[in-house]
């Protein structure tokens, strides 16, 4: 492995480090550099290599959690191409996402309204990262124009965010219940959107 890889690598081991330290407990502002330095098995000294210090390393988690829900999206797309529902299969994708990644969407959720502006920034540019796919998503399959896109797109991001939060610390039968009633509410969104007002 070139000493490039082994950086590359590094840097990914801190990155995971410090998501498997946040739980419902414990926010990115509570969480120390030693704590992650000793989780990724490096030294104190070597995190200086890979992030400047601690808010680097936040707004690098932050970047890595968006970029996963955007995957996620284009995952579900693909899952409705092949012919599934738009609704359920977001949802479905949504809930299994939470389930098997709960620290990540944690992190979102918890510094959307943190105390840290730079966070609460970053988080609500991933937000507005997805509410555009979704708007460009919506013009694409039920040819509508803009404005009214993005309104639709803003209150089902809001919607599903919600649900993700109720999700979070709940047992499967509840996220169940959780994913089917958002799956209602976003219906109501989708044919509230056709009428004209």
């Amino acid at each position: 492995m070139s000493r490039q890889e082994q950086k590359l690598k590094t840097r990914q081991n801190i990155i995971h480090a410090a998501f498997s330290l946040l739980d419902e407990n414990r926010s990115l502002s509570a969480i120390s550099l030693r704590e992650v330095a000793r989780e990724a098995g490096i030294a104190p000294t070597s995190f200086y290599r890979h992030f400047k210090d601690m808010d680097e390393l936040g707004l690098t988690l932050v970047d890595e959690a968006g970029l996963a829900l955007r995957q996620l999206m284009r995952q579900a797309r693909r899952r409705i191409a092949s012919g599934g529902g738009v609704i359920h299969t977001s949802v479905e994708t949504f809930m299994e996402f939470i389930a098997a990644n709960t620290n990540v969407f944690r992190l979102l959720l918890r510094e959307h309204t943190g105390t840290s502006s730079a966070y609460r920034l970053a988080v609500f540019r991933e937000i507005q990262h997805f509410i555009d796919e979704l708007t460009d998503y919506i013009i694409e399959q039920q040819g509508v124009e803009y404005s009214c896109a993005q309104l639709q797109a803003d209150a089902m991001v809001r919607l599903v965010f919600s649900a993700g939060a109720e999700a979070l610390e709940a047992d499967e039968k509840l996220r169940k219940e959780i994913g089917e009633k958002v799956k209602a509410q976003l219906r109501f969104v989708q044919v509230g959107a056709t009428q004209k007002s």
